[in-house]
């Protein structure tokens, strides 16, 4: 079964790139946002599957995103970044999300067992 991910970054050309790259694996791409207030949105609007939201949304923190989608009961939340995971180890640790994956690691398999393991087989 397809998982339905949204995806939230503030760098188009990494979006471009991660609905390309997921989609090619078989994740559908149900929606893209740039900010908070977007992703909020559409989590509500789309009810996806997943929600991959980046640590670093530019003005605004991916992590606190994390936060207010997890507390809304949308969909699972995994955090990417560009940055390692041993460097973010602490913020990831307080977060409410479901996991990390490393952007340069981020592959429809990853993102799927991730989601899978917070709601179950489906």
């Amino acid at each position: 079964m397809s998982k339905h991910i949204l995806i939230v970054d503030d760098s188009r050309h990494f979006l471009n790139a991660a609905c390309a790259a997921l989609e090619q694996d078989g994740i559908t791409v149900v929606g893209v946002a740039s900010t908070s207030a977007e992703a909020l949105q559409l989590a509500r609007d789309l009810r996806p599957d997943g929600i991959l939201v980046d640590v670093d949304l530019g003005d605004e923190s991916g992590l606190d995103l994390a936060l207010e989608l997890s507390s809304s009961d949308t969909a699972p939340v995994v955090l990417i970044s560009a940055y390692p995971e041993s460097e973010l180890a602490d913020l990831l640790a307080a977060s409410p999300a479901v996991g990390f994956v490393s952007k340069s690691d981020l592959s429809a398999s990853a993102v799927s067992s991730l989601i899978a393991g917070e709601r179950g087989p489906g």
